[in-house]
């Protein structure tokens, strides 16, 4: 039976600068019992054909043309007031950002009790226990229905949605992109959780995502969006391992794999297009690598091929065998890293048991007036006041005094020219941190660093200039790290004018290196601003601005967590490059363990503040010592739908970084510890094979008999 049916859906924005066709000619159908994905980069359609179902579209969007039915009821023509009783009801929203999609003043089991309440009658008392149960569903504490959104971590406020989202036990689940920049611990766990729901209530599930490792592992049918067009459709099985559009190829191909060829990374090649004009001929013919005369000139139609469950829109899929075997190679796209992986020992960057903590305080919100104040808001601050008094009294009466959070923790590490280094970890690990105090945006609290030869006390003390222009940072975020009101030739051009550098070539080095990052011809980009920028171009013109001074060193803090996976490709490429024609050091800070895997060098794993592995990436991924990497690596989903990797649910959630540790931090989760481990914390050369060591007394199987000898001896008393 048919459950949603979605029939030649064509939609179109009226923007300030004309009208922008987002969607043309979507179909798809979904039947009961069925978890269907719609899959493509930023800007596909996938995104506004979702919110064209659920009648979200905004004021300046309109539907042309096309028909959306559920259970053969024209979602369309139905009134405001009936499509609210449907909404919830029977069709639930999943949005990609819990935290906006929470009201910050409203108990998080009192917003799941107001969806309950708001389309059915029941009582007050017969909500709440709806609402514990729905947390013990998606594996939350009940006891925390009354806790503030802010009082979750995002894996845990995704849970909270979801819950919210399946309190009426709805037929179809549309979720938006719901994993997207979470940690794979909790990707996983969150993937885990909407399986296991789904069994239970028998619902079906429209996924959007560009992740195809996600798809793969929930979905049973997909469409590929382009341009607002369907490229393929069917069952996932099919287009995921017998791929017949190239553009499929090519998201496919970018994808990192754990078991990838380091040195095979596609990045397709080119732009979304700017859909203010309907296409003649492919959407997709100006960054296909197999495009003819006719792909230029002729739109092809969305056909079946014979003995499979598979449509595809391309005038050469007939060769689509040949076509995969080609586009497996980055070279097919234009790629590939150039130069060869650095082996010199010209150590650029060396930091000796860094340390960076902060002392806890009284929250500003205990010592806000509330006279005034409405009740909702009254009882908000006061229960976070609270919450903050009372985690501070009991920090008080373990530790004595004060306490601090240890954000780094003794870190040690070093980084030579032309070298990736991979810090990966859960969010609140302190990598960022371990990044912001290496850039010297954050004073160490102990222990230091050397670089270049000095130092960090030396740059500190009035040479902090020509530490900037020797070592750059590149933030998460580009739609936050740049200037809106600046053109990219006034963002490039900055960094010289501030630093004095090469002040007489100014316009000829801001050229240079946009080229040099692969936006080229420079002058296309020169007078756009970063909105009229998709997500790539502006990461590429954050690294711009800090390569533009020439530096010897730069930090990444996850600057492709927020990209599309081809976006992701040309980041990575692009930075494997630098290092190795350039000679530049980089340190790669990251949740993603698998896109480093494709360029890091050498991976430090950390968790809690401190590192608990590290050593060449090929041996940390092949052979992991330490239990929490080997959680870290079973967390990566697969893009093989006919994989079935055994899931390794790690036990609660990250320990809170406040305090003294008792043992070894990552104890109270991992499935190995023993009453020593609690007792005293491991060294991270507890367990050590030439340049590869890990903070742990039991490491996973593979360890020589020498080292299970040394790590198992007792520590000697003073």
């Amino acid at each position: 039976m048919t459950l949603l049916s979605v029939d030649d859906l064509t939609v179109r924005y009226d923007a300030r600068d004309g009208p922008l066709h987002s969607v043309n000619g979507v179909s798809f159908a979904i039947d009961d019992g069925v978890n269907y994905a719609l899959s493509g980069e930023s800007a596909s359609g996938k995104s506004t054909t979702a919110k064209a179902i659920l009648g979200l579209l905004p004021d300046h969007a309109e539907i042309e043309s096309g028909e959306i039915e559920f259970e053969g009821r024209d979602l369309r023509s139905l009134a405001p007031s009936e499509r609210q009783d449907l909404l919830w009801e029977e069709i639930a929203f999943i949005p990609q950002t819990a935290i906006d999609a929470l009201d910050p003043v409203m108990s998080v089991g009192a917003q799941i009790r107001q969806a309950i309440q708001t389309h059915r009658e029941v009582s007050e008392r017969r909500a709440r226990r709806r609402a514990h149960e729905l947390f013990e569903t998606v594996g939350l504490d009940p006891d925390r229905v009354g806790d503030y959104p802010h009082q979750f971590s995002d894996g845990m406020r995704q849970r909270v949605v979801i819950a919210m989202a399946l309190a009426l036990e709805p037929k179809l689940v549309v979720a938006d992109e719901p994993t997207t920049g979470l940690d794979v611990i909790v990707q996983d766990r969150i993937i885990d959780n909407i399986l296991q729901i789904q069994e239970e209530t028998d619902s079906s599930l429209l996924l959007i995502t560009h992740d195809l490792s996600v798809i793969a592992e929930t979905c049973d049918e997909m469409s590929v969006l382009y341009g607002g067009t369907v490229m393929e459709q069917g069952r996932v099985e099919n287009l995921l391992l017998n791929p017949a559009n190239p553009y499929t190829m090519g998201l496919k191909n970018a994808f990192p794999a754990l078991d990838g060829d380091a040195d095979g990374l596609v990045s397709v090649p080119g732009t979304p297009p700017q859909l203010d004009e309907k296409s003649t001929g492919c959407v997709f013919e100006p960054r296909c690598p197999f495009a003819t005369e006719e792909c230029a000139t002729t739109t092809p139609d969305l056909r079946d091929l014979p003995y499979r469950d598979q449509r595809v829109a391309c005038h050469n899929a007939e060769r689509a065998a040949q076509m995969r075997r080609e586009a497996d190679s980055a070279t097919t796209w234009g790629g590939a890293a150039e130069g060869s992986r650095p082996d010199a020992d010209d150590v650029v960057l060396e930091v000796d048991g860094l340390r960076k903590w902060y002392e806890s305080s009284e929250s500003l919100f205990g010592r806000l007036p509330v006279d005034g104040v409405s009740p909702t808001v009254t009882g908000f601050t006061n229960s976070l006041s609270r919450w903050y008094a009372r985690r501070g009294e009991l920090l008080r009466e373990v530790f004595g005094g004060g306490s601090h959070i240890r954000a780094v923790d003794g870190v040690s590490l070093s980084v030579s020219r032309g070298e990736i280094r991979g810090v990966v970890g859960e969010s609140g690990c302190g990598k960022s941190t371990l990044g912001q105090t290496l850039a010297l945006l954050e004073e160490p609290t102990d222990g230091g660093f050397t670089f270049d030869g000095q130092s960090h006390e030396h740059y500190r003390d009035g040479n902090l200039r020509s530490f900037r222009q020797k070592l750059q940072i590149v933030f998460q975020n580009p739609y936050e790290s740049l200037n809106p009101r600046l053109t990219v030739e006034t963002l490039v051009k900055e960094p010289l004018t501030i630093h004095g550098y090469r002040l007489d070539e100014r316009d000829a080095a801001v050229r240079e290196t946009l080229e040099r990052v692969g936006m080229a011809p420079a002058e296309r980009y020169l007078d756009k601003y970063p909105n009229e920028l998709s997500g790539g171009q502006r990461q590429r013109v954050a690294i711009a601005r800090a390569l533009v001074i020439d530096p010897e060193f730069l930090i990444c803090d996850e600057p492709a967590s927020m990209l599309d996976v081809s976006l992701q490709a040309e980041v990575l490429n692009l930075l494997r490059s630098l290092a190795n024609t350039e000679g530049i050091g980089v340190l790669y800070i990251s949740h993603d363990l698998a896109s480093l895997t494709r360029i890091a060098d050498r991976l430090s794993i950390m968790y809690l503040g401190r590192f608990v592995e590290t050593g060449p990436t090929e041996r940390v991924v092949s052979d992991p010592r330490h239990p929490y990497t080997e959680a870290l690596l079973a967390a990566v989903p697969e893009t093989d739908p006919r994989g079935g990797r055994d899931r390794v649910t790690l036990r609660g959630e990250p320990a809170d970084p406040e305090g003294s540790p008792g043992g070894c931090r990552f104890a109270p989760r991992c499935p190995k510890a023993t009453e020593r481990c609690r007792e005293s914390e491991p060294e991270l050369d507890a367990w050590t094979d030439a340049d590869h060591s890990a903070a742990c007394f039991h490491p996973a199987e593979g360890s020589t008999a020498e080292d299970s000898a040394r790590i198992d001896e007792p520590a000697e008393v003073d």
